[in-house]
């Protein structure tokens, strides 16, 4: 008896981590069609890079990692990336490294976010806004990167074309934190598993 319950919480478990990977990956692609150009590299200010931040904050790192993978899996064959396009389209662009910032960003992100204490909530906020300012380090370096490879820049110019996106990016950032946080509040058992 007591093994057919095991096995049942598992295929609960697994069932609901598949549930929140795909709603998340859903969400993801759907921010992808907010986007507003800036600065001279043509890399636009965007909701899909904090959606995958917000991913890992409240699924978790590898949780998170798997709903942003399964995010860039869809963007193959569905154009849902920043600015409609597909992967395919964005690795000849400027553009990739953040793909890989992404998916690095929102396991980190999780997997610090998860770290933090449950019974204190500063801390609890001052860790996801640790993960969040992870990821985002994550995504600008591998931006810098991309841009490096696929835009010709030197190392200062791939530097200084993240910059617009700095202020913006704290912004982004500290709403996704909000969100994160009240979603751990409203539903702690979320950090049962990771």
């Amino acid at each position: 008896m007591t093994t057919s319950r095991t096995s049942g919480a598992r295929g609960t478990s697994a069932a609901t981590d598949i549930a929140y990977i795909a709603v998340f990956a859903a969400l993801i692609c759907v921010l992808g069609f907010v986007a507003i150009p800036v600065g001279s590299a043509g890399v636009p200010i965007v909701l899909q890079n904090v959606a995958t931040i917000l991913a890992g904050l409240v699924l978790g790192g590898r949780r998170g990692f798997l709903a942003t993978g399964l995010f860039l899996l869809i963007s193959v064959a569905f154009p849902v990336l920043a600015g409609g396009r597909t992967l395919i389209q964005a690795f000849s662009g400027p553009t990739i490294g953040y793909l890989l910032g992404y998916l690095l960003g929102a396991g980190a992100a999780g997997y610090i976010a998860y770290r933090a204490p449950r019974n204190n909530k500063l801390a609890m906020v001052g860790m996801f806004f640790l993960g969040g300012i992870v990821a985002v380090l994550l995504q600008y370096f591998f931006g810098a990167l991309g841009l490096m490879w696929r835009a010709d820049m030197g190392l200062g110019p791939a530097i200084a074309a993240q910059l617009p996106f700095i202020l913006p990016g704290i912004a982004k950032l500290a709403v996704m934190v909000a969100i994160a946080f009240a979603v751990h509040s409203a539903f702690p058992q979320l950090r049962n598993t990771r």
